[in-house]
Protein backbone atom coordinates (compact mmCIF):
# COMPACT_ATOMS: atom_id res chain seq x y z
CA UNK A 1 0.00 0.00 0.00
CA UNK A 2 1.14 3.57 -0.72
CA UNK A 3 1.07 5.70 2.43
CA UNK A 4 1.53 9.45 2.83
CA UNK A 5 3.13 10.75 6.01
CA UNK A 6 3.53 14.35 7.19
CA UNK A 7 6.60 15.22 9.27
CA UNK A 8 7.05 18.21 11.54
CA UNK A 9 9.53 19.38 14.16
CA UNK A 10 9.84 22.61 16.14
CA UNK A 11 12.13 21.65 19.04
CA UNK A 12 15.82 20.79 19.04
CA UNK A 13 17.88 20.38 15.87
CA UNK A 14 14.84 20.23 13.60
CA UNK A 15 16.81 19.46 10.44
CA UNK A 16 18.71 16.55 12.03
CA UNK A 17 15.54 15.23 13.68
CA UNK A 18 13.63 15.23 10.37
CA UNK A 19 16.56 13.63 8.50
CA UNK A 20 16.71 10.87 11.11
CA UNK A 21 12.94 10.36 10.87
CA UNK A 22 13.18 10.20 7.07
CA UNK A 23 15.86 7.50 7.43
CA UNK A 24 13.52 5.50 9.68
CA UNK A 25 10.73 5.93 7.12
CA UNK A 26 13.08 4.72 4.37
CA UNK A 27 13.60 1.59 6.48
CA UNK A 28 9.81 1.03 6.43
CA UNK A 29 9.70 1.53 2.64
CA UNK A 30 9.55 -1.80 0.83
CA UNK A 31 9.51 -1.22 -2.92
CA UNK A 32 8.80 1.25 -5.68
CA UNK A 33 9.51 4.93 -5.49
CA UNK A 34 10.10 6.70 -2.16
CA UNK A 35 8.76 10.23 -2.60
CA UNK A 36 10.10 13.07 -0.45
CA UNK A 37 9.13 16.74 -0.56
CA UNK A 38 11.42 19.62 0.22
CA UNK A 39 11.60 21.00 3.74
CA UNK A 40 9.30 23.90 4.60
CA UNK A 41 9.78 26.22 7.55
CA UNK A 42 6.37 27.27 8.79
CA UNK A 43 4.73 29.42 11.41
CA UNK A 44 3.14 27.27 14.16
CA UNK A 45 -0.66 27.02 13.93
CA UNK A 46 -2.78 26.86 17.09
CA UNK A 47 0.36 26.53 19.29
CA UNK A 48 1.09 28.49 22.46
CA UNK A 49 2.40 32.03 21.89
CA UNK A 50 6.15 32.14 21.29
CA UNK A 51 6.34 28.58 19.94
CA UNK A 52 9.34 28.03 17.64
CA UNK A 53 8.94 27.72 13.87
CA UNK A 54 8.23 24.27 12.45
CA UNK A 55 10.16 22.42 9.80
CA UNK A 56 7.76 20.28 7.73
CA UNK A 57 7.91 17.72 4.93
CA UNK A 58 5.81 14.94 3.41
CA UNK A 59 6.89 11.47 2.28
CA UNK A 60 5.10 8.73 0.43
CA UNK A 61 6.27 5.16 0.82
CA UNK A 62 5.22 1.62 0.00
CA UNK A 63 4.52 -0.73 2.92
CA UNK A 64 2.78 -4.03 3.57
CA UNK A 65 1.97 -2.92 7.13
CA UNK A 66 -1.66 -2.31 8.00
CA UNK A 67 -2.57 1.33 8.73
CA UNK A 68 -2.68 0.59 12.48
CA UNK A 69 0.71 -1.16 12.38
CA UNK A 70 2.13 1.78 10.45
CA UNK A 71 0.63 4.24 12.95
CA UNK A 72 2.28 2.33 15.84
CA UNK A 73 5.63 2.42 14.01
CA UNK A 74 5.28 6.18 13.46
CA UNK A 75 4.52 6.67 17.14
CA UNK A 76 7.61 4.68 18.13
CA UNK A 77 9.76 6.86 15.82
CA UNK A 78 8.31 9.94 17.54
CA UNK A 79 9.15 8.57 21.00
CA UNK A 80 12.70 7.65 19.87
CA UNK A 81 13.11 11.28 18.74
CA UNK A 82 12.26 12.50 22.25
CA UNK A 83 8.55 13.13 21.98
CA UNK A 84 6.72 12.06 25.16
CA UNK A 85 4.02 9.41 24.68
CA UNK A 86 1.56 11.69 26.48
CA UNK A 87 1.80 15.20 25.10
CA UNK A 88 -0.46 18.19 25.01
CA UNK A 89 -2.36 19.07 21.85
CA UNK A 90 -0.56 21.70 19.75
CA UNK A 91 2.45 21.81 22.09
CA UNK A 92 5.96 22.27 20.65
CA UNK A 93 7.50 18.90 19.81
CA UNK A 94 10.69 17.30 18.63
CA UNK A 95 8.83 15.21 16.06
CA UNK A 96 5.28 14.89 14.80
CA UNK A 97 4.44 12.17 12.26
CA UNK A 98 0.90 12.09 10.87
CA UNK A 99 -0.42 9.32 8.67
CA UNK A 100 -2.22 11.20 5.89
CA UNK A 101 -3.53 8.40 3.67
CA UNK A 102 -3.15 4.74 2.78
CA UNK A 103 -4.03 4.13 -0.86
CA UNK A 104 -7.75 4.68 -1.42
CA UNK A 105 -8.64 3.53 2.07
CA UNK A 106 -11.20 5.37 4.20
CA UNK A 107 -10.98 4.66 7.94
CA UNK A 108 -12.91 6.20 10.80
CA UNK A 109 -11.46 4.89 14.06
CA UNK A 110 -11.04 6.80 17.34
CA UNK A 111 -7.24 6.64 17.01
CA UNK A 112 -6.95 6.99 13.22
CA UNK A 113 -8.97 8.67 10.50
CA UNK A 114 -7.95 8.24 6.85
CA UNK A 115 -7.57 10.25 4.85
CA UNK A 116 -6.42 12.69 7.52
CA UNK A 117 -9.40 15.04 7.96
CA UNK A 118 -7.41 18.30 7.96
CA UNK A 119 -5.01 17.88 5.01
CA UNK A 120 -6.80 20.46 2.90
CA UNK A 121 -6.88 23.01 5.74
CA UNK A 122 -3.14 22.91 6.46
CA UNK A 123 -0.86 24.69 4.06
CA UNK A 124 2.14 23.17 5.89
CA UNK A 125 0.89 19.72 4.82
CA UNK A 126 -0.77 20.51 1.51
CA UNK A 127 2.15 22.45 0.00
CA UNK A 128 4.75 19.67 0.40
CA UNK A 129 2.16 17.06 -0.58
CA UNK A 130 1.52 18.90 -3.84
CA UNK A 131 5.27 18.72 -4.54
CA UNK A 132 5.18 14.94 -4.60
CA UNK A 133 1.56 14.14 -5.60
CA UNK A 134 -0.16 17.15 -7.24
CA UNK A 135 -2.84 15.02 -8.91
CA UNK A 136 -3.66 12.91 -5.87
CA UNK A 137 -7.40 12.70 -5.18
CA UNK A 138 -8.27 10.90 -1.97
CA UNK A 139 -11.54 9.23 -0.90
CA UNK A 140 -14.21 11.85 -0.25
CA UNK A 141 -12.27 14.56 -2.08
CA UNK A 142 -13.84 16.44 -4.97
CA UNK A 143 -10.54 17.97 -6.11
CA UNK A 144 -6.87 17.05 -6.47
CA UNK A 145 -4.21 18.23 -4.01
CA UNK A 146 -3.15 20.90 -6.50
CA UNK A 147 -6.73 22.14 -6.88
CA UNK A 148 -7.21 22.30 -3.09
CA UNK A 149 -3.95 24.22 -2.76
CA UNK A 150 -5.15 26.79 -5.27
CA UNK A 151 -8.24 27.36 -3.06
CA UNK A 152 -6.34 27.42 0.26
CA UNK A 153 -5.92 30.69 2.12
CA UNK A 154 -2.37 31.44 1.01
CA UNK A 155 -2.01 34.20 3.62
CA UNK A 156 -0.48 31.62 5.99
CA UNK A 157 3.20 32.55 6.16
CA UNK A 158 5.79 29.95 5.30
CA UNK A 159 9.28 29.82 3.89
CA UNK A 160 10.69 27.05 1.71
CA UNK A 161 13.99 25.72 3.03
CA UNK A 162 15.97 23.21 0.93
Amino acid sequence: MRAGIALGSNLGDRDAILKEAINHLRDLHESGKFLLSGLHETVPMDCPPGSPLFLNAVVELESSLTPMELLRRLQSIEVAAGRPKNHGINQPRTLDLDLLYCDEMALYLPELELPHPRITERLFVLTPLVEIRPNLRLPGWHKTCQEYLSYTDNKQAYLIVQ
